[in-house]
């Protein structure tokens, strides 16, 4: 991974710095929709500090330069992170949080400055307040971002790319009905409208699709609903005439940049007598606009402030993260045929590293994977990139190799393959780690330890209300009996035809995770993990689906729910220690290699290398 030299960037930022008369200057990840992958216009964080995990904020002093970033990207931060920074680790003993960071080094009144378009209005509040608590000085919101001052003329342009309708038979449910689920809720809440900042949530209100953000089918828009009206933000120029047939009468269209003057008008609108345009609520009844929770400082501002907002987990994101039938039945063809694709390059992988003894490289072989995955039916392109990784490479949790530096696949050592791709009718996210050699006695431990986390959330049966935080045990209790743990969450919602990683849901230690209960209908990821540094990493991730199942009894009358898995790859023979495992997960894997067998073999001609393979890896244990 190639470490870049920040001392000329740090310069030139604390020279400005100085001249908004600001001490210590914030910078995140995210962009103005808080988008955890972003453009490359919009990854100011990396631009400035050389690390390029999708997750850190960065800090700055006069002094000092700090990066706070959590488990998954602590290998990849210290070797991308010149002498100039320090890390912070997030969720390890006695390390603060960056907001605790910037407080205490506010202190004798030093002024903090951010960018009030890339941080939420709970977020700012909050940190005001610990900035306050320490003796610093304001929160001050910098609108013109700093970092692009300093990118200048090297700061890649922002995207423009096509918007398309997503057809019915791939959505499920006319963008109307969705308006009019929303507006439902609305009339519930008694607000005059919501404020949609998410770039995935405009997109599956609208039933549209974009690629503005690499692997995300996204596009820059901010969205406007109301009891009468629907609004939608973007530059005209990626409007196509089948998007505005699609849209017809029923959504208007303004520019992208306009959203904030008209935001400030609703909050004019909300501070006046007179009735709001398209809202039927006159000011008088002290209605406020909801706005997600997630929604910029700058855009709740806009509005008016607290007196006119009322911040709410998004009735959008709780809304996309319940699929419909139609999505379902997508998520289990497309798991079905990027299973296949995933057999026929393991199939592929292996003859060449054991049999050909060819040397490939990670890149290299990421690149057949894609090539393999390209041919399938509905394919649109990968949803994120293929982490393929080779021995103590596959220990960095979210690695990432890079063409004409990255390492020759060693077939004596553990592959780990976490990849997924985009189809029309839904996102795939599936981990195998693999060995092509002899496995040591450790490294089978390890990866039946894993597996059997697996398998015990798989298997899980639990009562309706029961979040993810609650489940999340269930993954790692075979690796706690041993000491061992992984420093990630176990599960994370994914979009349909949208972003890999989605909201609200998922499985973890993330507080976030107790605040929203699993229903029926949610998709997310099953995957623990396990990473010895310098040596090797494991980790085995499969696609299930929240669903309501049979119980014998119905204790407080409350319905049961548990897991359908639809990811169709063979786990690794070679790397099970079966004597670990119980009769009960022997029974579930061999029922579960004979679902994958069954469902992909017809994808295969008969003798064929990946038919083979398949029947090999699938074989009763």
């Amino acid at each position: 991974m190639e470490t870049i030299d920040t001392t000329t960037r740090l310069g030139h930022l604390r020279k400005l710095m100085s001249d908004s008369n600001v001490d210590l200057y914030i910078v995140p990840s995210e962009d103005s929709h808080q988008s955890e992958y972003t453009a490359p216009c919009d990854a100011r964080r990396e631009f400035i500090s050389g690390f390029s995990g999708s997750a850190g904020t960065a800090v700055v002093t006069q002094e000092k330069a700090s990066l706070a970033t959590d488990g998954r990207y602590f290998n990849q931060a210290e070797k991308q992170l010149d002498e100039n920074w320090t890390v912070l680790k997030q969720g390890l003993q006695d390390v603060p949080t960056w907001q605790e960071w910037t407080a205490e080094q506010s202190e004798g009144g030093k002024n903090v400055g951010v960018d009030p378009t890339l941080i939420t209005a709970p977020d700012a509040r909050k940190l005001a307040e610990k900035i306050k608590k320490k003796g610093g000085g304001k929160l001050i919101d910098v609108s013109e971002n700093l970092v692009d001052k300093v990118w200048a003329k090297d700061r890649p342009s922002r995207p423009h790319a096509d918007v398309k309708p997503l057809a019915l038979q791939f959505a499920g449910k006319r963008f109307q009905d969705k308006l009019d689920d929303l507006r439902k809720e609305l009339d519930k809440k008694k607000s005059p409208g919501f404020i949609v900042s998410m770039l995935d949530e405009v997109a599956w209100l609208y039933n549209l699709r974009g690629k503005d953000i690499p692997y995300n089918p996204v596009f820059f828009s901010y969205a406007i609903v109301t009891a009468s009206a629907a609004t939608l933000y973007i530059d005209y120029r990626k409007l196509s005439d089948d998007v505005r047939v699609h849209l017809g009468d029923s959504v208007a269209v303004q520019p992208y940049e306009a959203v904030f003057d008209d935001v400030k008008e609703l909050g004019k609108a909300l501070s006046s007598d007179t009735e709001m345009a398209g809202t039927e609520l006159p000011s008088s009844s002290k209605t406020k606009f909801l706005v997600s929770t997630r929604a910029s400082w700058a855009l709740c501002n806009a509005l008016g402030g607290e007196d006119h907002v009322e911040e709410v987990r998004s009735l959008i994101g709780d809304a996309k993260a319940i699929k419909n039938e139609t999505e379902l039945n997508g998520m289990r063809a497309c798991h079905i045929r990027d299973g296949a694709a995933l057999t026929e390059y393991f199939a592929w992988l292996e003859d060449e590293l054991v049999t050909k003894q060819s040397k490939l490289d990670e890149v290299e072989a990421a690149d057949k994977l894609e090539s393999i995955r390209s041919k399938g039916k509905n394919f649109v392109g990968l949803s994120f990139d293929t982490i393929s990784s080779t021995g103590a490479n596959a220990a960095v949790i979210h690695y990432k190799p890079e063409r004409g530096a990255c390492s020759v696949i060693d077939p004596q050592a553990v592959y780990l393959c976490d990849s997924g791709a985009q189809y029309l009718d839904g996102t795939t996210d599936t981990t195998r780690t693999l060995h092509f050699g002899e496995p040591t006695d450790m490294e089978r431990k390890a990866y039946t330890l894993v597996l059997k986390g697996n398998i015990a959330l798989d298997r899980a049966v639990f009562p309706k209300g029961t979040s993810g935080f609650a489940l999340d045990t269930l993954a790692r209790q075979f690796l706690w009996e041993e000491g061992l743990d992984y420093r990630h969450g176990t599960g994370h919602g994914v979009g349909s035809y949208l972003n890999v990683h989605e909201g609200p849901i998922g499985v973890g230690t993330r507080i976030q995770y107790s605040e929203v209960p699993l229903a029926a209908g949610n998709v997310l990821s099953d995957e623990p993990g396990y990473y010895e540094d310098g040596l090797f990493g494991i980790r085995t991730e499969n696609m299930v689906i929240t669903k309501e199942v049979k119980t014998s009894h119905s204790f407080g009358d409350k319905p049961y729910l548990g897991f359908e898995h639809v990811t169709m790859v063979p786990m690794c023979r070679k790397l099970l220690d079966t004597e670990l495992l119980t009769t009960i997960e022997k029974t579930w894997l061999n029922r579960y290699h004979e679902e994958i067998l069954e469902k992909t073999k017809g994808y295969f001609q008969d003798g064929s290398l990946a038919l083979e393979w398949l029947k090999r890896e699938t074989q009763p244990i």
